[in-house]
């Protein structure tokens, strides 16, 4: 898996001359944020999983520099906010608003529809809940993914030595 992720990233050479990148473009020559390693990836899953349950657009946007200020991998945070893509926001989105409003104790809209013109009229209501429920899922994710990959680390570590 490790090699996979290697092949399909760029390499920091091509980012080189990017102007576009403005601030970004002096930072990405950082090893750690190519580094396939335990803390990278696990900051990696931490900062991905945070951005992609954040109600904006261009949570990549987010992600990039995040993982450049953390020393984190930043092609797999950049990837990792792709779990909410155009098919998985309205579920998922769907799922924070029900968490919020059973945190705050606030009655769930009965007649939820999923539209823009539905979500543009009740925002007013719904903003509270769906905030929150929104930043308790962004934290548990990065919380469960960072812990995730270092017991997966962890786990490979020990059977390794013990092979030995």
């Amino acid at each position: 898996m490790k090699r996979i992720l290697k092949r399909l990233s760029p390499s920091p050479d091509a980012l080189k001359n990017h102007q576009y990148l403005g601030w970004l473009s002096k930072h990405l020559h950082h090893p750690s944020l190519w580094n396939f390693n335990r803390k990278s990836i696990s900051k990696a899953f931490a900062i991905g999983l945070f951005c992609a349950f954040i109600p904006v657009p261009f949570q990549m946007l987010l992600a990039a520099p995040a993982a450049v200020i953390f020393s984190a991998n930043l092609p797999l945070a950049v990837a990792l906010v792709w779990i909410s893509n155009p098919l998985t926001i309205p579920p998922i989105f769907y799922a924070c608003y029900k968490l919020g409003a059973w945190i705050l104790g606030v009655s769930i809209e009965q007649n939820f529809v999923m539209s823009f013109a539905y979500i543009w009229q009740v925002l007013g209501i719904i903003w509270q809940p769906f905030l929150l429920g929104c930043l308790v899922v962004s934290t548990v994710s990065a919380v469960v993914g960072y812990w995730t990959i270092q017991l997966i680390y962890r786990f490979k570590a020990y059977r390794k030595v013990r092979r030995f």
